[in-house]
């Protein structure tokens, strides 16, 4: 099992969405909703192009920015952090069947470790952070090195996402993907089961998507 972090295990979304409000007033600016949403489920160095070119700002530093956004959001995630519906069931039933099962997360190792105090330390086998990579979402190399670490071929996980980034980034990898929309719709894409909540999922389905995904080679 393969699970994103932001949108997917944990309610996050709203607390980034705080932190860009903020850095966005701080250089002048304001956060649109459309820019919002396209920075979902991209990695730090995107979103921050994507602000600064909203903000009509392109010349500013990257990297300037993820810091304060970093540290923002450390203390957001410290006092703010929820489960997504359904969420926690679905994780405690794949530990329980001692399936393995690894987190993987455009976000950076510092943030995610705070996250791990709410997700559980024992919740996952590997743990694969944006800037342990180099391509994140929506490139395939995040899924394909979480399956490598696992020792399980990519062909028998099964991902769940919340963004069309995360999607792209477990369809290239080759995995069955179950995505379920947080913020922003998502297409119907070929080969991706859809739900509306985590709360309708359990292991029969993710089991059903390994085997509709093994017939459908």
């Amino acid at each position: 099992m393969l699970f994103d972090m932001d949108g997917t295990l944990v309610d996050s979304e709203k607390l980034w969405a705080v932190a860009l409000r903020e850095l966005a007033a701080r250089y002048g600016g304001a956060l649109s909703e459309e820019t919002r949403k396209a920075i979902i489920g991209t990695s730090m160095a995107d979103s921050m192009r994507i602000l600064h070119d909203a903000l009509g700002q392109p010349e500013r530093d990257p990297a300037a920015s993820a810091a304060w956004i970093n540290a923002r959001i450390l203390e957001l995630f410290r006092t703010g952090l929820s489960w997504r519906p359904g969420a926690l069931a679905l994780l405690r039933a794949v530990r329980d069947a001692a399936i393995p099962t690894a987190l993987v997360t455009s976000s950076g190792r510092p943030l995610v470790e705070v996250a791990l105090d709410t997700l559980g330390r024992d919740s996952f086998d590997v743990v694969v952070c944006g800037d342990e990579v180099e391509a994140g979402k929506p490139h395939p190399e995040p899924y394909l090195t979480a399956a490598r670490l696992l020792g399980v071929p990519i062909e028998r996980c099964v991902a769940i996402e919340d963004s069309a980034t995360g999607v792209a980034s477990a369809v290239a990898a080759g995995a069955a993907v179950l995505a379920v929309p947080a913020e922003v719709p998502l297409p119907i894409t070929e080969g991706v089961h859809q739900l509306e909540s985590l709360t309708a999922a359990d292991l029969e389905l993710l089991a059903a998507l390994l085997e509709r995904r093994a017939a459908a080679r």
